[in-house]
């Protein structure tokens, strides 16, 4: 499905025509997406400019130098702090002026560590790094502050300062999407530390590019070590896709296909002739079930057991819109939508869990929506069944913890897809440009977020929901 605005940006031609006559025409830019499978060195040759005397300096400085970023700092200890890991991966650090910024340069990301705000009075700092440099962003640009829990401030006046960081986020966010640059806030627990570089290593990187405006919360509640290994992180893993045979979950499933995994598409029986197609191309293993038939765990958890010993990562893709006001809508609709959107979804995890065929150090994740968080005219069975997950994926994390299993959400805005090419031209042109970046998303955007979050090194990240929708202006 073509975005004509979009497509409109990438000739220089007409660009520069429209920017002449001083049309008023939106012009999105083009996002920066990943080529190719996750590498070691995500940031290579990527300029980075550091500020933030905070707790996380050296943990900051090894993570940059290891994904290959050409770090810019601001001030001495910063400059010391990087120097050691820059050394090391031949990644030398150059020490910047607060306000500094080269002639000519264009900015690939910026990162401030907030951890060491005490009160309002320090959130200057941020306000500084960000404004001396809000001009020199290049295209599909990252911005993440680092900072801590405001509900483990140890006074009010820090709270508010740690508070006041989402805010700020939130609003960059909406400033720079139009250079298709997005911005996000890492809030680090206290001894989660070490659990913080694949956080920050997917935001800064291009596999983030339709994630933007969005707090993440780095914690410890799950147990077990984060692993290391950035190249084709998931191999050697099985992951259950549901609802795989096209859109979405195709692409899902060829992105964890090339970071190792052996991807199961499972599919309703009537769809396996493109379910055979995706697993064919990416090397997969089809199953087809109908995931509201009562009898489906008990299929999947078998299918699952006797081919493979188990699981390890389960996506909760499959799912159906059945819109109608809710005048109008026949219970059949209604019940239809909360079965396979939310009841199965519940129905299935319990089984895989409760049989111990979802391995310990597993990954739940399983597909929200925008209109799950912030609800949608028509879609009462939708956005009830969506906001319904988030309930479960919150219930979920904490039992599983121990097991070192995660539980997360992801809640895509407008994504390009069969379902979005139905909706009437003119609300389609609505929801594209009611985000941050000013276009809709691809199906690999969210394919991008699930499989972070299906990676051993996403083990610091549960129980939350991560919106995939540009920085759309509705809901939270």
């Amino acid at each position: 499905m073509s975005d004509f605005l979009l497509d409109l940006s990438k000739n220089p031609t007409a660009k520069k025509f429209i920017q002449a006559a001083g049309l008023p025409i939106p012009l999105p830019t083009p996002l920066d997406r990943p080529k190719g499978p996750t590498t070691e060195q995500v940031l290579r040759d990527k300029v980075i400019h550091v500020a933030g005397e905070g707790q996380l300096t050296d943990a900051l400085a090894e993570i940059l130098a290891v994904a290959g970023a050409n770090s810019a700092v601001v001030g001495d200890k910063l400059l010391a702090a990087f120097a050691k890991p820059g050394e090391k991966y031949n990644r030398r650090p150059r020490k910047i002026a607060v306000d500094e910024v080269a002639e000519g340069e264009k900015i690939n990301g910026l990162v401030f560590d907030a951890t060491a705000l005490e009160t309002p009075e320090d959130l200057k700092a941020i306000y500084q790094h960000f404004h001396a440099r809000a001009r020199a962003y290049a295209k599909s640009a990252r911005a993440v502050i680092i900072a801590r829990p405001f509900d483990q401030a140890k006074t009010p006046e820090q709270s508010a300062a740690r508070y006041a960081v989402e805010g700020f986020i939130r609003s960059l966010a909406k400033e720079i999407g139009k250079f298709g640059a997005t911005a996000n806030v890492i809030f680090v627990e206290d001894g989660a530390e070490d659990r913080l570089a694949p956080v920050l290593r997917f935001l800064l990187s291009s596999a983030s590019a339709f994630v933007t405006g969005q707090p993440l919360r780095v914690s410890s509640k799950a147990s077990g070590s984060v692993s290391s290994d950035y190249a084709r992180p998931l191999s050697g893993k099985v992951v259950l896709v549901t609802g795989a045979a096209r859109g979405i979950g195709a692409a899902t499933a060829e992105i964890l296909a090339g970071e190792g995994a052996k991807v199961v598409i499972l599919d309703r029986p009537a769809d396996g002739e493109p379910a055979a197609e995706t697993a064919k191309k990416i090397g997969g293993t089809v199953l087809l079930a109908d995931v509201s038939d009562k009898a489906a765990p008990a299929q999947i958890a078998k299918f699952l057991q006797d081919k493979f010993g188990g699981v390890d990562v389960v996506v909760h893709n499959a799912g159906i819109t059945r819109d109608k006001l809710l005048a109008n809508m026949k219970p059949d609709v209604w019940d239809s939508t909360i079965e396979i959107n939310l009841a199965a979804v519940a129905r299935i995890t319990k089984h895989l869990v409760d049989e111990g065929v979802l391995r310990d150090g597993g990954r739940v994740i399983a597909l929200s929506s925008i209109a799950g968080i912030a609800g949608n005219n028509g879609q009462t069975n939708y956005s009830a069944s969506k906001s319904g997950i988030i309930g479960l994926i919150s219930a979920l994390a904490p039992t599983l913890a121990a097991k070192g299993i995660t539980a997360n959400a992801i809640a895509p805005g407008f994504i390009e897809t069969r379902m979005t090419a139905a909706i009437p031209v003119a609300i389609r042109e609505v929801a594209r440009r009611l985000s941050a970046l000013g276009q809709g998303g691809q199906p690999s955007d969210v394919g991008q977020a699930i499989t972070f979050l299906a990676t051993p090194g996403s083990l610091g990240i549960t129980g939350q929901v991560l919106r995939v929708c540009g920085g759309a202006f509705v809901g939270k």
